[in-house]
């Protein structure tokens, strides 16, 4: 039997996504060891959900080292530790170096509040409202020393209402992020990812187009092919 597949994930804030991966491990669905949860800030709720499911969980203070660079070579000499197949920046929110992002291309993913390309960086929701943007999103992609643009793998979309708020579509795109970095995740864990330089490849096959997960929580091709 395959060995399940080592993850590290990097979070900043209240751990939902970390949540919902660890949930997914713990049901038997997602074939993962989660082996250490890692974050730049020591109040975040991500280490807080990482103990109690029995993870180890690291914070690594920005403040406690000279610059940029010192603080994530740092932080990457500790997730290296615990010797990760995948590294998941679930809710991160530091931009990492591009030195140390060389290093893990192609082992490195970011699920991203937006249908990339569009809205990268901050202030998803808001600038998608004041766009006038009528479908809204997420993504989840491949990090590279460009902000927000790795090679996109997958995307989940929600429809925009008529007098959403920047609260409110967070609120509901909130789940479906959920599944969306689950079964980008799987698809990991089950060996059928890898990246290009200029794309993805889906068990041996360019992706013409980033997969879109569905109602249920499946992964579709661009013709309604189950992935």
């Amino acid at each position: 039997m395959r060995a399940a597949l080592r993850i590290a994930v990097l979070a900043s804030g209240r751990g939902s996504n970390l949540a919902a991966l660890v949930t997914a491990r713990e049901a038997g669905v997602l074939p993962v060891t989660i082996a250490g949860v890692f974050s730049d800030k020591a109040g975040a709720g991500a280490l807080a959900v990482a103990r109690a499911a029995g993870i180890p969980a690291a914070a690594i203070p920005p403040c406690d080292h000279a610059d940029r660079l010192a603080f994530d070579r740092a932080l990457f000499a500790a997730v290296e530790s615990v010797q990760p197949s995948l590294i998941v920046c679930a809710g991160y929110m530091r931009i990492i170096d591009a030195a140390v992002v060389g290093r893990f291309l192609g082992r490195m993913i970011n699920i991203h509040p937006s249908l990339l390309p569009a809205h990268p960086g901050l202030r998803t929701h808001e600038r998608a409202l004041h766009a006038g943007d009528r479908v809204h999103g997420a993504s989840v992609h491949f990090v590279t020393a460009e902000l927000d643009g790795g090679p996109v793998i997958a995307q989940a979309r929600i429809e925009v209402s008529d007098g959403d708020t920047p609260e409110s579509l967070a609120l509901r795109l909130l789940p479906r992020e959920h599944q969306l970095l689950v079964a980008c995740v799987g698809l990991f864990a089950r060996r059928r990812l890898a990246p290009t330089p200029s794309g993805v490849m889906l068990d041996g096959v360019p992706l013409p187009a980033p997969l879109q997960i569905d109602d249920d929580g499946a992964l579709r091709d661009a013709r309604g092919v189950a992935a």
